[in-house]
């Protein structure tokens, strides 16, 4: 008999571990986006977006700049 989480599948363990990577790695993209970026720029908060994977579906926050100049490169916008 198996107790706990499944590694996949709904509410899986993977699911939030995948949607905090994610979401680092995104902010880590506009944090150099707006080092190089040669006007003034900044944050601007987030946006919500659906990820789809294999093991499901989970919501991700997407960073954005004010400027709307950040193309993220690891999920494109829209």
């Amino acid at each position: 008999m198996q107790s706990g989480k499944s590694l996949t599948g709904k509410d899986s363990i993977l699911g939030p571990l995948i949607k905090q990577l994610t979401e680092a790695a995104l902010q880590a993209e506009l944090e150099q986006h707006l080092a190089h970026d040669p006007q003034p720029n900044r944050k601007n908060g987030k946006t919500s977006k659906t990820i789809k994977y294999p093991s499901g579906n989970f919501e991700l926050d997407a960073p954005r700049d004010r400027n709307g100049t950040f193309e993220p490169q690891l999920i494109k916008k829209n």
